[in-house]
């Protein structure tokens, strides 16, 4: 009975010791692993899984723009000197610090912005990735009478590469979903002409004015003639013609290389005018821009006599 027990006892032993030497060999051969592999351990766990999506960057995007954040753009947008792209007005960006320029322009005039999507569809083929979306852009720009709220409807495509796990947009085209609707300054310009000579009054013009366009609000001082500055992009204004109402002539910004022309026309009291503008050219390019298409509206206002 002893002995049986004493065979028995020795048979747990030796299980319980080949249980151990199992578990101490997997346990050897684990950590032997850790110290073969030793660098590329920390590699393989400090690198980023990134799981995000196309249209989860896209939306990022659009956030970032709403809340006027920079950084998060810059990390989500290609930095290649050659990336091109287009937005309203006939401007084009080439090179990120080209658009980083006209966010930093763009904030410093907003008092307030939301962006609602309406719209947005995302294709992807291997690492490229292309959407179409349409958004309302809801802007707030400061004036000489308070905030000014505008809505612009936007249309939106784009292209997205995928770069060591991470989706970058590289190139996007933005239009209006709806043309800019000019006043009818070409319509009553024409009756306005039609007045005698004898009943035109000359118009003075000097004094400091407020122009607003969709985008931005500025200050322009200008001569008895119609001609001065104005504090945006280093532009100049020059008249061309006034007659009765009808103001006519063109601009210039040497700031960012643009010109154009504009008519407005004035208040009965001359205080304020309304009415459109054009590109005529932007940078070295000036061919094929459509005559008085690509362009905006003028709000104008007398701020001091």
């Amino acid at each position: 009975m002893f002995f049986l027990t004493r065979q028995n006892q020795k048979i747990a032993i030796e299980n319980k010791g080949g249980s151990f030497l199992k578990r101490a060999r997997f346990v050897m051969a684990l950590l032997s692993m850790i110290v073969f592999l030793n660098g590329s351990w920390e590699t393989w766990a400090n690198t980023p899984v990134n799981m995000e999506d196309p249209e989860t960057v896209i939306r990022k995007i659009v956030k970032a723009n709403a809340e006027m954040d920079l950084k998060t753009l810059e990390m989500h947008m290609a930095a290649d000197e050659d990336t091109v792209g287009y937005t309203i007005g006939g401007r084009k960006y080439i090179g990120w610090k080209d658009v980083k320029k006209s966010f930093e322009e763009e904030f410093t005039m907003l008092s307030g912005l939301t962006i609602d999507i309406l719209n947005l569809k995302v294709w992807q083929e291997g690492e490229v990735a292309w959407f179409a979306m349409e958004i309302d852009y809801n802007r707030q720009v400061q004036t000489a009478d308070g905030p000014v709220k505008k809505t612009w409807p936007l249309r939106d495509t784009g292209v997205l590469n995928r770069r060591d796990g991470k989706w970058m947009l590289v190139n996007w085209h933005e239009s209006m979903r709806e043309p800019i609707k000019p006043l009818a300054v070409e319509r009553e310009a024409s009756s306005t002409q039609a007045v005698s000579k004898a009943n035109l009054v000359e118009v003075n013009l000097a004094g400091v004015w407020e122009i607003q366009e969709e985008d931005k609000a500025y200050q322009a001082t200008l001569d008895v003639k119609g001609n001065g500055s104005y504090n945006w992009q280093e532009g100049r204004f020059q008249t061309e013609k006034v007659e009765d109402r009808y103001w006519s002539g063109t601009w210039h910004q040497k700031g960012n290389d643009r010109e154009g022309g504009f008519e407005v026309l004035l208040s009965e009291d001359g205080k304020t005018a309304e009415g459109i503008w054009w590109y005529t050219r932007v940078g070295g390019y000036s061919e094929n821009i459509p005559p008085r298409q690509e362009g905006g509206t003028y709000k104008i206002k007398r701020l001091s006599p």
